[in-house]
């Protein structure tokens, strides 16, 4: 009777994890650069969505860069401690793994990265206390030129923090663009190439360039801890609401530049010094942009007349999307039951 017993219980649970599996989602890897290229990957019963309104909640993500071609699960905000990362004041963690500081100046733009199809720039705010020889910096906004497209979100202006204020405001191709609050709320470009979601319902959000990038973007501000630990004097009517940014790339060229985007050339050796507790990496005046929205840097490579024809290489992940009716428009992520 016991062995009965256990058999039964062995049964029910391959029966249970089966109809588990059977529910999650699929992501199809659609770009041809990436070496899972045409496989639908099924997502793990751990997390068998792509998307879940609990922002708290792990979500299905699958790398099609990787030779494995596995699902995992994933948190769908930025990881200031992984490669890809723009965080504080403004500390980098480049392609490469190696964490370096970019200081950059308080008002002006730098280039993040330039591609022949993808230009990225940063807009940095700050201030420099009394007897300070340099700003003390971080993120406000991103410039994004993509193929035709410009895209910018920035952090708004704020003396006091306030969680239950939006803090984002968003353009597309130079007029306004209003995302509606609320978890998982989206907005998609008129060709489908743009995607905006808003993780949570204010000041998270995602960006997706299809086949391009994913931009995963917080707004935080500066707070009084971080004030007290880094000496930052900073003034009572502004409290420097900037952004946690984690970028993915899935088509750069080998000749990628940009603050960030050089540390995922093949050949780039990162002149960040090793054992140091802040090594900061120049470069202000190859990088440095006239607005938010200009390739004219001396180091820029945007150009995408000719970006189309380049070279590219698949460099990290193919990000998980959307889920739902409208992901036949190309994004990646096919929904099976």
């Amino acid at each position: 009777m016991e062995i009965r017993s256990s058999s039964f219980f062995i049964i029910l649970i391959i029966f249970v994890s089966t109809v588990i599996q059977a529910k999650a989602d699929s992501v199809y890897c659609s770009n041809p650069a990436s070496r899972c290229y045409g496989k639908y990957i099924q997502c793990p019963y751990e997390c068998p969505s792509t998307s879940y309104e609990n922002r708290k909640a792990k979500v299905c993500h699958v790398n099609c860069d990787s030779p494995v071609c596995k699902s995992h699960c994933k948190y769908r905000k930025p990881n200031c401690n992984s490669p890809g990362s723009a965080c504080y004041d403004p500390r980098f963690i480049g392609g490469d793994g190696i964490v370096f500081y970019f200081h950059g100046k308080s008002n002006e733009h730098f280039s993040l990265v330039s591609d022949t199809s993808l230009q990225i720039n940063g807009r940095f705010i700050g201030h420099r206390p009394a007897g300070r020889t340099r700003d003390f910096t971080w993120i406000q906004a991103l410039g994004i030129l993509f193929n035709s497209h410009s895209i910018s979100l920035e952090a708004t202006k704020a003396a006091t923090w306030n969680s239950e204020v939006d803090h984002l405001k968003f353009s597309y191709n130079g007029e306004e663009l209003v995302v509606p609050e609320g978890a998982l709320s989206s907005w998609y470009s008129p060709e489908k190439e743009v995607k905006v979601e808003r993780v949570e319902n204010k000041n998270s959000v995602i960006v997706t360039l299809k086949d391009t990038a994913e931009i995963m973007v917080n707004v935080v501000p500066v707070t009084k801890e971080d004030d007290r630990v880094h000496h930052y004097k900073v003034p009572s009517d502004d409290c420097f609401a900037h952004l946690e940014v984690q970028f993915r790339f899935f088509s750069l060229s080998p000749n990628v530049d940009g603050v960030l985007g050089r540390t995922y050339r093949p050949d780039f050796e990162n002149p960040a010094k090793p054992g140091v507790a802040m090594p900061v990496v120049g470069g202000e005046d190859k990088y440095r942009t006239t607005s938010l929205l200009s390739p004219d840097c001396s180091t820029c490579l945007f150009s995408p007349e000719t970006g189309s024809n380049e070279e590219t290489t698949s460099q990290t992940e193919i990000l998980t999307l959307d889920c739902t009716r409208g992901a036949s428009a190309g994004y990646g992520i096919v929904c099976k039951k």
